[in-house]
């Protein structure tokens, strides 16, 4: 489980030797490599809390240092969505949906391995962790058992029991953790997903303080105090283009900047002695970390890791060690940790590439191409071993969910797999993609939402011009919003794709805002529009609507079970393609949600989907 790997080991692992014969792998084999996260240490010794689907779906780990074997501390049927332990090790919080619902309910066990009891109550409400007290006696959380459309604040007593409520308004609110003298708690309330305000919020009398007042849209995320309880430390894009970090001082109620680059930071951690300030930041999707020590003012090595993305990272009590996530397109998902004295970099986990060669993974090529108005599109092109420009080759144009989300260069088995399968993959951040600053975010709200499907046909026709794709032998895929741009691209682009592959994607904007989880749909209307004010604008979005337009064949794939994007979407778009006999295969998964989970689904439902790519693009 556990392997020190000195600088120039790591690094060779980034300049894997090309095998002479590339091999072709099967995609069960791809679908078994396997990842960890969420590593989290505990106050005393190396014993490491984790997150890992080696038995195929997410479930919580215990390992208690080099060479232990791990511990499975939860098992349940639909995996575990969240686990974290207490401030004094003693306690452990798990987090369990069932089917893929989200309706995630609350459980309590301790490191000893017991069955973890659960200490929510009702099923057909949604229960968030807000952190620990520092007293080691309560937690916080966050459910909509009131009023299935807002969430309100609750406090756990870990001694006797029950829960109380703490904050209750008609709004959305997540808790963001207990002040160190355990008298506040940091409220969110959430507007949009660009758009949200903190409170402080006192534990026994529920008075709320405002302490971000602004104008214009704003974020204020991942809050960590100073042990003095004076202020804490956050990352905001208020009054900004990107997200900085700052220092929140309660006494003066305002933003102090401590850095402010021309990108997103991304991630911040604080060590509990409140002497070291780690961040990473969002550069063109590769994440760059700095760890400062606030007495010296001086900054400390950073992991000597090659590029990719860094998350989850927290410091150890004695502020001796970082613990945090690791990935790039040819390492998968694991928990290190870093020794910040002696710069030994471990890797806790060791997650299987399932006998896959990682010289035969494939890096993107970061590239930007010119849309309709002149704007450079970012995106990662992949190309298969040995191919290069002017192959004219089978692409997958592949978008990403969100929208307010981004393309980044990870370990994507289905990428990988098709690249094994001689098909390019190209992932744009068309524009409403975040990480390129807040003008760019909000290109595509609303009215403007066919902006960023008319970046898709520029894509496409780029890929032709530079000669990567064949301009034949183009398919558009994606999941969830994206699956929305596979619908939106077939209906507005209809002769440019040969087929595409919409995964829990909307085909009705109106029937989508009418039926997703009540708790979204403010939320989601802040984005794409509201039922009351622009129904007709949606209906004019909506890829259903024109159904007649599309003619490529299409894949469907669904969870029965989807609270974000309910079964109706696909069920309505493919009984409108079946009216008109257009080819489309519907794969609907009963004990699935917004997406495919269990090991077994994905192992049914993906290579189905590679056959169904390689039979209309061709096969190499």
């Amino acid at each position: 489980m556990k392997r020190i790997l000195p600088l120039l080991a790591l690094l060779a692992l980034t300049a894997a030797t090309l095998p002479a014969q590339i091999p072709q792998y099967s995609f069960e084999q791809y679908l078994n490599i396997r990842s960890a996260w969420g590593g989290q240490i505990f106050p005393a010794g190396e014993r490491v809390l984790f997150l890992s689907d080696i038995t195929g779906v997410g479930q919580a780990y215990l390992v208690d240092g080099p060479g232990a074997w791990p511990q499975q501390i939860s098992f349940f049927p639909d995996g575990c969505k969240g686990a974290t332990v207490s401030r004094d090790g003693r306690f452990l919080f798990l987090a369990a949906d069932a089917g893929g619902n989200e309706r995630n309910q609350m459980y309590m066990t301790s490191p000893r391995g017991e069955a973890p009891r659960r200490v929510s109550y009702r099923d057909d409400a949604i229960y968030h962790f807000g952190g620990w007290s520092w007293d080691n006696t309560r937690f916080a959380y966050t459910s909509n058992e009131r009023d299935s459309r807002f969430f309100d604040v609750y406090v756990y007593d870990l001694g006797w029991g029950p829960s109380h409520l703490v904050y209750q308004k008609n709004q959305s609110l997540n808790c963001l953790g207990w002040s160190p003298d355990d008298r506040w708690l940091v409220v969110s309330e959430e507007e949009s997903n660009s758009n949200n305000n903190l409170y402080l919020v006192d534990v026994k009398t529920g008075e709320e303080r405002l302490l971000t007042p602004h104008a214009g849209q704003a974020l204020y995320q991942n809050v960590v105090w100073m042990p003095d309880a004076r202020g804490f430390y956050l990352v905001s894009d208020q009054d900004r283009e990107f997200a900085g970090l700052a220092y929140y001082d309660l006494n003066r109620g305002e933003l102090e900047w401590i850095e402010t680059p021309d990108w997103d930071v991304n991630e911040i951690a604080l060590s509990q002695d409140g002497s070291l300030l780690a961040w990473t930041v969002n550069v063109d999707g590769y994440m760059q970390m700095t760890i400062r020590d606030l007495y010296t003012g001086g900054n400390l090595p950073a992991p000597p890791l090659p590029e990719g993305i860094i998350s989850g990272f927290k410091f150890s009590r004695d502020n001796s060690r970082l613990i945090f996530n690791f990935n790039n397109p040819t390492h998968t998902t694991d928990v290190w940790m870093y020794r910040l004295h002696t710069g030994e970099l471990t890797r806790v986990t060791e997650s299987t590439l399932a006998g896959i060669d990682p010289a035969t993974l494939v890096r993107p090529r970061l590239v930007h191409y010119p849309s309709f108005d002149g704007r450079l599109i970012p995106g990662f092109l992949y190309l298969p071993l040995g191919a290069q420009q002017g192959d004219s080759l089978a692409v997958v144009v592949k978008l990403h969910g969100g929208p307010e989300s981004q393309a980044m260069p990870y370990l994507s088995v289905t990428t990988q797999y098709f690249l094994n399968r001689g098909l390019a993959v190209f992932e744009p951040n068309v524009r409403g993609s975040t990480g390129y600053g807040k003008v760019y975010t909000h290109l595509d709200d609303v009215a403007k939402r066919l902006d960023s499907v008319e970046d898709m046909e520029y894509a496409a026709r780029w890929l032709v011009e530079q000669g990567y794709a064949h301009p034949r032998r183009l398919a558009v895929y994606g999941g969830s919003y994206g699956g929305y741009m596979v619908l939106a691209a077939l209906t507005e682009q209809p002769d440019l794709w040969a087929c595409g592959v919409d995964i829990v994607g909307i085909a009705n904007f109106v029937t989508f805002l009418e039926r997703t989880g009540p708790w979204r749909q403010a939320n989601r209307e802040a984005e794409y529009g509201s039922l009351e004010r622009d129904r007709q604008f949606l209906v004019s979005i909506s890829p259903l609507h024109k159904v007649n337009r599309i003619k490529a064949p299409l894949m469907v794939v669904q969870g029965a079970n989807d609270p974000r994007v309910p079964q109706h979407e696909s069920d309505q778009i493919v009984q409108a393609l079946k009216r008109r006999k257009v080819p489309v295969q519907y794969l609907l998964y009963e004990d699935e949600g917004h997406g495919l989970a269990k090991l077994s689904n994905r192992l049914d439902a993906y290579p189905k989907v590679a056959d169904f790519l390689l039979q209309h693009l061709g096969k190499e």
